[in-house]
């Protein structure tokens, strides 16, 4: 059986009240959707609004581009679907084997608080299924539950984009929230390696990466948890 792995990114395009875009990290969707499609996965990708996807326009710079990212430039079938993803209230958990949330900063306005999302991530775990983000993407699991009533997240090992990080960048007055410590508020077990570097933890089916660095990582604990 061909697993199959649902991708949710972002809809939202607008940094603030900066007047300047974001949307998703292109190398944060890049590297794991790679990696999952050369694993054989089927991927299906969703966004709250549905269509296309919001790129941040700083994750297309040459700075951050990688073999990842140059792939999906020449990649008209990837383009495409980035162009027509799927409307998230749509999809079904028991469609799919796993799921991954890419990071970039536009899921911290529209995935933070968005129902249909907080719903399907509740039915993933219910279902014994792995759930996955990476660097702001952590944002979708601050909100979700247990069946106790009990934040999801509660001491579990978890990790997202830091605030040192989100200082360098110096964003840390146009976000809505700091990323880290939301997770800590939640009673996460917050986590994180030196700022840039590569770092992912699971913890049971939830799977965390800090940063863009930590994106393929992620991706290949998911795939590891699927084929176990």
């Amino acid at each position: 059986m061909t697993k199959k792995i649902l991708m949710v990114l972002t809809s939202h395009d607008e940094l603030g009240n900066t007047g300047n875009k974001t949307g998703f990290w292109v190398e944060e969707f890049a590297a794991p959707y790679y990696a999952f499609v050369d694993a054989g996965v089927e991927v299906t990708l969703a966004t709250p609004k549905g269509g296309q996807a919001p790129i941040d326009p700083t994750s297309t710079l040459e700075d951050f581009q990688t073999e990842a990212t140059h792939r999906f430039e020449a990649d008209d079938v990837a383009q495409a679907k980035i162009a027509n993803t799927v409307i998230l209230s749509s999809v079904n958990e028991s469609d799919f084997d796993g799921v991954f949330y890419p990071g970039g900063h536009g899921p911290l306005w529209d995935l933070t608080d968005n129902t249909d999302s907080i719903t399907l991530i509740e039915n993933f775990l219910k279902a014994g299924k792995a759930v996955a983000a990476v660097c702001h993407a952590s944002a979708a699991l601050l909100n979700v539950k247990q069946a106790s009533g009990d934040f999801a997240i509660k001491g579990k090992a978890v990790t997202g984009f830091t605030n040192s990080e989100e200082e360098a960048v110096q964003l840390t007055e146009v976000v809505p929230f700091l990323l880290e410590d939301e997770l800590i508020k939640r009673g996460g077990n917050y986590q994180k390696a030196q700022d840039w570097h590569a770092f992912v933890v699971q913890d049971g089916l939830i799977i965390t990466g800090q940063n863009p660095a930590s994106s393929a990582l992620v991706a290949q604990k998911l795939l590891a948890h699927l084929f176990a």
